[in-house]
């Protein structure tokens, strides 16, 4: 099973920082993916991609999580090479992640 299986996600950029939101269908999906999506597999996940931290917040009441990766931009949009220097399909990445 994938994240996608459960969620849906939007991402953009704010300088060099990538913010990751994940939304669950549904209570069961957020409860899964709460379990699932630790900082540290996240981290491990995105790999080398992101340079800094990855902080979690969680968002009960709309059934989300929202990451926050510094370092994941490449020095962000006027800066970076990357084909997605804003961070708008980040979000694909991590609907991607296989859960345990």
């Amino acid at each position: 099973m994938r994240v996608a299986d459960l969620a849906h996600g939007r991402s953009g950029d704010k300088g060099d920082t990538c913010n990751v939101g994940i939304v669950a269908w549904d209570d069961a999906g957020y409860a899964t993916l709460r379990a699932a999506l630790t900082e540290e597999r996240v981290a491990a996940h995105y790999g080398d991609l992101v340079k800094g931290s990855v902080t979690r917040y969680e968002l009960p009441g709309i059934r989300a999580l929202n990451f926050v990766l510094t370092g994941a931009l490449d020095g962000g949009g006027t800066m970076s090479l990357r084909s997605d220097h804003l961070g708008k399909v980040m979000y694909a990445w991590l609907l991607r992640m296989e859960l345990p």
